[in-house]
């Protein structure tokens, strides 16, 4: 696939003309909505064999070819080019496809009330054939030790039908946030863990679940230990009914890490005992607070690289966000959240408020500032094909088991295109 930028003066037949691709095969792989305006800034994925790559100064075939992981004489032959030729600022080269690398990927989705949307239905159904987990978020922990489910629809069917597995999402949520106090409660009584563990079996064995997922977060710092050596027993009793056991773990970057998120999550021993985790590696732009990209790749590394530090990278999930937020300016602590929105919308929003897309390449991140109706100051981050696309070489770059989605039901078509593109996606 080949990523293309928008440039002013641009239109869709000229750009379909650059890759040698047509109109309507970029309109439906990027789901265009006006595909007569386009943004100035917006990235789209050119549905072509390999790519393009255009002569920069200072390029050579040689380090043209190291870049995309070929060699200078293949580059020449499928090119009909001199290995030792001089290039032109701006010629166009053909690169070929690389070799797929295997995956695994999950993707969270969480129904509201006491019914699935449609718009979740339909995602479920859609999305299910890039997945080896689907994870209804979530079985929340009751203090008797029972479950409380989520609304399911037909999640089952839409997994089975795709040969996707799903996992059983088991959270201390308790009236919209996660419970220090239910956590500690749980963890605190053996025998409470041993009701909570039949009852995860029964409904796991019920419902045709593969994997057991554990996220429990804003856990006691003093209740590390504890945590440990539940999963451990989960693991255990687990493993003797023929289940997978995962965990969610908050960022972490250094093992002393402090804060209410981190301090009851021990990377070494999660990597022992799960048979995958999912590192949270997400919302450093949130709701709550000052504009940022959400999932910047500089401290996505930083995690990783400490992560690889006590867990093997065949462990590992890369927990990936499929939206962005729109701020309004000045930020202040406490005051308006951030409003959640679909990449897609990000896109109409800047057509609909006349502003160019602007990336930062530092964060590998897409954003940009508007003005409303009003007169209100805006600011946007959001992910695109560019961002996506940073996280893709990161996992293969670091050999990681995969990537982890939160969540199902906004609009981010791209993501789906190029995750095909880049992966062979297992299933179990």
């Amino acid at each position: 696939m080949q990523i293309h930028v928008v440039q002013s003066g641009e239109n869709l037949t000229s750009i379909a003309q650059l890759y040698q691709s047509t109109p309507s095969a970029i309109i439906d792989t990027n789901e265009l909505e006006t595909p007569g305006d386009l943004v100035v800034g917006q990235a789209l994925v050119i549905p072509i064999d390999g790519q393009f790559y255009f002569v920069q100064p200072g390029d050579s075939l040689y380090s043209i070819a190291n870049k995309f992981g070929t060699t200078a004489e293949e580059l020449a032959q499928i090119n009909q080019i001199q290995v030792n030729g001089v290039l032109p600022v701006g010629f166009r080269l053909y690169i070929p496809p690389t070799p797929k690398t295997n995956t695994e990927v999950n993707a969270y989705i969480e129904p509201y009330g006491d019914q699935v949307s449609e718009n979740l239905v339909e995602a479920a159904r859609n999305r299910s054939q890039y997945l080896t987990y689907l994870a209804p978020f979530s079985y929340r922990i009751q203090s008797d030790g029972s479950l409380a489910p989520p609304p399911l629809d037909d999640f089952a069917a839409s997994a089975e039908n795709n040969n996707a597995s799903l996992m059983l999402v088991v959270t201390n949520l308790e009236e919209g946030g996660f419970s220090d106090e239910l956590g500690r409660t749980i963890l605190s009584d053996e025998n409470l863990q041993n009701t909570l563990l039949d009852n995860i079996i029964q409904t796991a064995q019920s419902g045709g679940y593969r994997d057991v997922h554990f996220d429990m977060e804003y856990l006691p710092p003093d209740m590390r230990e504890s945590y440990n050596q539940f999963l451990r027993k989960a693991k255990q009793r687990l493993a003797n009914e023929g289940l997978l056991m995962s965990t969610a773990l908050a960022p972490k970057t250094s093992a002393q890490q402090e804060g209410a998120w981190y301090e009851a999550h021990d990377y070494q021993a999660h990597g022992e005992i799960a048979d995958f985790v999912v590192l949270m590696t997400y919302e450093w732009g949130y709701s709550g607070g000052p504009p940022l990209p959400v999932s910047p790749i500089d401290s996505v590394r930083e995690v990783v690289d400490y992560a690889l530090t006590v867990m093997p990278a065949d462990k590992i999930l890369l927990g990936q966000n499929l939206y962005g937020y729109d701020w309004t300016l000045p930020y202040e602590e406490g005051g308006e959240p951030a409003e959640a929105i679909s990449p897609q919308q990000a896109i109409q929003r800047a057509r609909q408020y006349n502003v160019p897309i602007e990336y930062d390449t530092e964060v590998q991140a897409p954003f940009y500032t508007y003005t409303d109706e009003a007169g209100n100051e805006h600011e946007v981050w959001f992910e695109d094909a560019r961002s996506i696309q940073a996280k893709f070489d990161l996992i293969k770059e670091l050999g990681l088991r995969g990537i982890s989605y939160w969540k199902l039901g906004l609009s981010f078509p791209q993501n789906w295109v190029l995750l095909d593109n880049n992966f062979n996606i297992e299933k179990t």
